[in-house]
């Protein structure tokens, strides 16, 4: 099969079968009073920066010296590796320009989200131009050496690199993992009603799965208390090595695709007008924005507006050669990374680029001599004069990408704590305090959920509040603070956009169904890595996911619905950022949420059941408990779990109930078996000394564990989890772990026990044969003792297979006689 084949660059859509009449929903020229730019006096500044800044951002790519052409250009100015994408650049810095000008014009506060993360010299081209890197990094002036070293040095050790992440101002998405750019958008604007945030959504990204969902975000969007989104969708055509979905359709087909959605459309391909085209079109889409916004915060809300959308046509590689060894570059696929990527060795490449930089004129750009007044290497001031005036409106410099935390009032749990002996469901206690944080946080907490708050028994946040889908008359302009879209994707977006710029969340969730966003929060890790390890980025709120519904508990929804993988995509991550508990019951939990909520910078995982559980621990026993992130719990131990035989752990609601049960059968029919239980509700002090900041030291570990006797861990995600964290603790062939099995179907909640061999008959059959090599006298024939516990595990299945029930009182609170 060959490659894309085009018989020309930039190739048109092919026409559709859609009536003509569907054009009638588009914004006209005279809607946006185009005419009137045509002598538009910024537009000879906004070309000479849109020069500047493609001449930046192509030599980033390829120099490593001669930065300004002031010689003929050797292969020894060619970098020896030749990184970037410079097909999305010069949409992205026609964008750029035009945000400058416009926000130099009107005021407006505005963020910029870039899905073309791969873009980056765009916009690290346009940052320099305006001056938003020396305040960042002091290396990176605007004159010749600040110049010298970005060119030099991108995509190069100690250098920017290929993508835009934490480390470049003005970010708050990475956009290498395509697809959430818009969502991100949308969470970042809520509660900043003075914002706007432009987000380019490039054609490639347009294709995936989370982008054809996040377009719904306005619709989350109340005009009253929130800001506004400027979608601009940036089609160029092409993407790595094949024409686009979006590129290949023609303008009926994208009016009808996005009016469908609900936007209103103005499209901008008016290539020899294109500048006064995009500032007509933007000014059009700004007042639009305007007047949604005041009609609602007049108090007349517009039922279902029609937000703006640009949709922008501009060739792949627009201003790179034409053509090089006889095939198409600009307008084609291959000026996606590198147009000419053998300019190190050919000298038929190397003269092109020496073409290619000086059409854009460096020499009337910037400054090569310094003289009275002038620094040399700056630009002139002509092209900066689109710049905004005012340091804290740059793209670059605002306050809401990096220094725009507001920590939450959370009040003290203990009020909400229950009684220690009741059953309770750890959800509904705990949905007591996500009530009063909302109370108590009215413009500064969310919580974003795919559709499942009600079957989560978190609803009890509904008393107070209510949903935000402002498509809905019913919740619309009614300031809900729950983000309910069966999308995860979009709620991972939303959340991420929302804390990055200063608030704080929670993502509650199916447990089978968290790992949807796997990917997305390790991309949003990377992100808060880099930025924790960048001195001017402040603390943001922590990410803090709230698992339930798990597969302990998904009997009636059946195997589809049972998967704790997440539990370990959490516990990739770099040991600074990860957390992940277990609260064992709903005091525990309440504890583990009030900290999660007031914690800075993690990525939080919190695992329980919506189910009534025994409550084991008062509320003072609780946060000391929680505090340590382990202990023995002396109540199901004998004597006081002095001198064990065998250690027994629970991990997780469930598995830990079957703990307590175990120890309670083992009272009762090896009462000389000398028992520990221990509970762990922070996971991480299992690693060895030092692998986490909350790990146990060496003597800790012991004394919880002891340092010989056999431990038995019954642990609510995947055994091999556990196995991980306790590698290079000593002994650990003495410990004996069970978990999910990845076994399972729609059956009863003590089968899935049963399957998983984790249930009481399990764990007290193992801690029979453990316990006997260091007790020999609490059973005259221990193996005995352990095959009459599997009977009773195989007579328990037996009965659950014929009743489709569990026997009678296996829930009920184990007691200690």
């Amino acid at each position: 099969m060959p490659g894309q084949i085009i018989s020309q660059p930039n190739p048109p859509p092919g026409p559709s079968h859609l009536p003509e009449s569907i054009r009638d929903d588009a914004v006209t020229d005279e809607q946006v009073n185009k005419s009137k730019f045509r002598t538009m006096p910024e537009l000879r500044a906004i070309q000479k920066f849109r020069r500047a800044a493609h001449y930046i951002a192509a030599a980033m790519i390829f120099l490593q010296d001669n930065i300004l052409l002031e010689r003929p250009l050797t292969f020894d100015d060619i970098k020896p590796r030749l990184l970037g994408h410079w097909g999305t650049c010069p949409g992205l810095v026609l964008v750029y320009a035009h945000l400058n000008r416009i926000i130099k014009k009107t005021g407006i506060d505005s963020l910029l989200v870039v899905g073309p993360g791969h873009g980056a010299p765009a916009i690290l081209a346009s940052l320099w131009l305006e001056d938003s890197l020396s305040p960042f990094w002091e290396h990176y002036t605007r004159d010749r050496s600040g110049l010298t070293r970005l060119i030099t040095k991108f995509s190069a050790p100690g250098g920017f690199p290929s993508h835009i992440n934490a480390e470049t101002p003005g970010s708050i998405h990475e956009g290498g993992e395509l697809g959430y750019a818009l969502s991100v958008a949308f969470g970042a604007v809520m509660d900043n009603p003075h914002l706007v945030v432009t987000c380019v959504v490039g054609d490639g990204e347009a294709e995936t799965g989370p982008t054809a969902t996040a377009w719904h975000g306005y619709k989350y969007i109340d005009p009253q208390e929130s800001g506004a989104v400027l979608p601009i969708v940036h089609l160029n055509g092409f993407k790595i090595s094949e024409r686009t979905i979006y590129g290949c359709m023609d303008d009926k087909e994208l009016i009808a695709l996005f009016s469908g959605y609900g936007y209103k459309v103005r499209i901008v391909s008016d290539l020899k007008d294109i500048d006064q085209d995009l500032a007509a079109s933007m000014e059009w889409a700004l007042n639009e924005i305007s007047l949604i916004q005041s009609a609602a915060r007049a108090n007349t809300p517009i039922f279902k507006p029609r937000w703006p959308i640009l949709i922008l046509r501009t060739p792949k590689g627009w201003t790179c050669p034409k053509m090089m060894h006889g095939e198409f570059i600009e307008g084609s696929f291959r000026s996606h990374q590198v147009p000419l990527p053998q300019a190190k060795t050919s000298q038929e490449e190397l003269q092109a680029l020496q073409g290619w930089l000086q059409s854009y004129g460096p020499h009337e750009l910037f400054a090569t001599k310094g003289s009275r007044g002038v620094v040399e290497g700056a630009p002139t001031e002509e092209l900066l004069s689109i710049v905004p005036d005012r340091r804290d409106k740059m793209l670059g410099c605002r306050k809401e990408a990096h220094a725009a935390f507001q920590p939450i009032k959370v009040s003290d749990w203990t009020q909400f704590g229950v009684q220690k002996g009741s059953q309770e469901s750890c959800m509904i206690v705990v949905g007591t305090l996500l009530r009063d944080t909302i109370d108590k946080n009215p413009n500064t907490f969310r919580i974003f959920s795919p559709d499942e708050l009600v079957s989560n028994k978190l609803d009890g946040v509904f008393k107070l509040t209510g949903r935000n889908l402002q498509w809905d008359e019913k919740s619309c302009a009614n300031g809900g603070r729950v983000i309910e879209i069966l999308s995860e994707h979009t709620c991972q977006g939303m959340l991420q956009g929302y804390t990055l710029t200063g608030r704080t969340a929670l993502f509650p969730s199916y447990e089978a169904f968290l790992g949807i966003v796997h990917t997305m929060m390790v991309q949003y890790s990377k992100f808060k890595k880099m930025a924790h390890e960048t001195a001017w980025r402040h603390d943001v709120g922590s990410v803090n996911y709230l698992e339930t519904s798990t597969w302990a508990r998904q009997d009636h929804n059946g195997f589809s619905h049972q998967n704790p993988s997440f539990i370990g995509a959490v516990l990739n991550l770099k040991p600074a950022l990860a957390r992940v508990y277990l609260p064992p019951d709903a005091n525990c939990f309440l504890s583990t949420m009030s900290h999660c909520l007031r914690a800075k910078n993690y990525v939080n995982l919190m695992v329980g059941s919506k189910h009534l559980t025994p409550v084991w621990l008062s509320p003072e026993e609780a946060n000391k408990h929680c505090f340590a992130g382990s202990s023995i719990w002396k109540f199901a131990s004998v004597d006081d779990g002095l001198n064990p035989d065998v250690v027994l752990v629970g991990i997780g609601v469930e598995v830990t109930f079957e703990v307590i049960a175990a120890a309670a059968l083992l009272r009762k029919m090896v009462p000389t078996l000398r028992v520990r239980v221990v509970n762990v509700t922070d996971l991480m002090i299992l690693g060895p000394h030092g692998s986490h900041p909350h790990a146990l030291s060496a003597d800790d570990f012991d004394t919880l564990f002891t340092n010989d006797k056999n431990i038995i861990i019954n642990y609510h995600g995947y055994p091999i989890e556990v196995k991980g964290l306790l590698f290079g603790r000593p002994a650990v062939d003495r410990t004996a772990i069970e978990g999910y099995r990845e076994e399972g179907t729609t059956t009863s909640p003590f089968d899935m026990m049963l399957c998983n061999h984790t249930s009481r008959y399990h764990v007290a059959a193992a801690a029979i044969r453990a316990g006997a090599r260091f007790n020999g006298n609490f059973s005259k024939d221990p193996e005995a003792d352990a095959n009459a516990l599997m009977d009773m595990a195989k007579e328990d299945t037996e009965y659950i297979f014929a009743h489709g029930m569990d026997p009678e009182g296996t829930f009920d609170t184990p007691k200690f006689d």
